[in-house]
């Protein structure tokens, strides 16, 4: 399966909002684009979780071309795809990698959000890739973590840098760097234990896990990925304004899009936030990481959709 079937695939539970619910709004002949369509409507695009602002961007942009036409689904689709284009425009944001030394990665997010699955997948894009790749098991306080990332290491075939059960994580992430640096790795990738954006210990935390990296590496980490999972919805706006407000990230991975119909949620993250998206999760297997186009991922949520023939209810 290719990158854009396995995206479409992922995207199937958003799609279906699209393909089934806007589509039931329709009879054969059209439908009048008055008030009580454009009440339908936005009640249809906000089970994507897309978020208010993008909501009614859309629904003023379908007001403007057609209030008191008579339209067919084709057309309001059409209206809908071309303002998402629009809403998720973003620069090309691909990783940023050191100029000399090793690239140093750092990942945070919620528990639960997917994040050890997240470095998995990114280790083996990376080491595809013919890179180097060295692991930091930053996450000390749960076992389970690290015993999983370092199931992963020996399966991708990659070293990993671990502490001591409930070791400060800002001395594994220390360590970790240390040994890349010796190693002349092109990567090192630091996990960080899950945590609330409300716990404020916990994400003083990250911090000192950024000092003990620039103890050796002044510039780094190049990169401060927040990994959010697709499925908590407009939960994501908040991780992503208090952990950026922390750490400054630099980008976001936003996993499980294949488990959840809101997938416009990504839509919300780049209109409320800011980050650049630089990867969604469709899947568990290590493939199932792709790097975000907003071009592919609006084409690959209306795949089928504009052009099907309009039902007859």
């Amino acid at each position: 399966m290719g990158l854009f079937d396995r995206l479409k695939k992922g995207l199937k539970k958003t799609t279906d909002i699209l393909r089934t619910d806007v589509r039931d709004l329709f009879k054969s002949e059209g439908r009048l684009v008055d008030d009580q369509f454009l009440d339908e409507l936005r009640e249809k695009l906000f089970k994507t979780d897309m978020g208010f602002d993008a909501a009614e961007q859309i629904i003023a942009e379908v007001a403007k071309n057609y209030r008191a036409r008579v339209v067919t689904l084709d057309e309001v689709l059409a209206t809908i795809k071309n303002k998402l284009l629009e809403l998720l425009a973003q620069p090309d944001a691909p990783l940023k990698f050191a100029e000399s030394g090793p690239t140093v990665i750092m990942v945070c997010g919620v528990n639960g959000s997917g994040k050890t699955t997240t470095i998995a997948k990114l280790t083996q894009l990376l080491h595809a890739q013919g890179k180097k790749v060295l692991l930091g098991a930053g996450d000390t306080f749960r076992a389970a973590a690290v015993e999983q990332l370092t199931i992963w290491s020996d399966r991708i075939g990659v070293p990993i840098v671990k502490g001591e059960p409930g070791a400060h994580p800002a001395s594994v992430a220390y360590r970790a760097v240390e040994q890349a640096l010796k190693d002349n790795a092109d990567v090192v990738i630091v996990d960080t234990a899950g945590r609330l954006q409300t716990q404020k210990n916990l994400m003083a935390e990250l911090t000192k896990i950024q000092d003990a990296i620039r103890k050796q590496i002044p510039a780094a980490p190049h990169e401060v990925i927040l990994v959010l999972d697709a499925t908590t919805g407009q939960n994501g706006i908040s991780q992503a304004s208090k952990f950026t407000e922390a750490v400054n990230c630099t980008g976001i991975v936003l996993a499980k899009l294949d488990g959840t119909a809101k997938g416009g949620v990504v839509v919300a993250i780049r209109q409320q936030v800011g980050l650049p998206v630089k990867y969604i999760g469709v899947g568990e297997k290590s493939e199932d990481l792709s790097p975000f186009s907003p071009d592919q991922f609006v084409e690959a949520l209306f795949d089928e959709v504009v052009g099907e023939p309009t039902s007859s209810n």
